[in-house]
């Protein structure tokens, strides 16, 4: 071992997927938390995106994830994990085969306001076997229902995670990560087992 190495170069390191629906706030989620300068890839939506994107609910949005938002969190000094933001418009779900490679599990970001908007990358995660913990990011004007109303409308299994954030704050974010972490450990110490 080399005296100079980090204790960052010596962790393991996890990929993550921050997931969700248009608009629900995974940008925000994978800024606010990110150890380093997020890599960003929005671009501005212009008048060619209607008729194509559905803007309900998300009206005053004026930019897009158009291929993937990209961050690191340090949680210990051995464990890094790796967060990558999908694009949440359906014309660019095709991205998210590429992305999941890899991934050992998925924060599925959700807006109370807009429920259904999350079946489809539950969905997504559920067919392809990632674990994965709904997160509701909690918007100013939005009607606060508790995780087990959230649970039983989008028809979770009980032992999927689901918590209450702010995708705005990092510490708020962090506990959903932890929260995703703590819940890869139990399910794969259960397989083993």
């Amino acid at each position: 071992m080399h005296d100079n190495a980090s204790s960052a170069d010596l962790a393991a390191s996890v990929k993550i997927l921050v997931a969700g629906g248009f608009g629900v706030g995974k940008t925000t989620m994978v800024s606010s938390v990110s150890e380093v300068a997020p890599l960003r890839t929005e671009e501005t939506i212009t008048e060619l995106s209607a008729g194509v994107d559905d803007l309900s609910g998300v009206e005053s949005k004026t930019t897009t994830t158009v291929a993937l938002d990209f961050g690191r969190i340090t949680l210990d000094e051995s464990l890094v994990l790796y967060l990558f933001g999908t694009p949440g418009q359906d014309r660019f779900w095709f991205l998210w085969d590429e992305l999941v490679r890899g991934a050992l599990g998925a924060v599925v970001l959700a807006d109370t306001r807009r429920l259904e908007n999350s079946f489809a990358a539950i969905d997504f995660f559920e067919r392809r076997g990632v674990l994965f913990t709904v997160a509701v990011n909690c918007f100013d004007n939005a009607q606060g229902y508790t995780t087990d109303e959230v649970r039983d409308a989008l028809d979770l299994d009980v032992g999927t995670p689901v918590v209450l954030c702010d995708a705005r704050d990092r510490e708020s974010c962090k506990s959903v990560l932890i929260t995703l972490v703590e819940h890869l450990i139990v399910q794969a110490s259960a397989s083993v087992a």
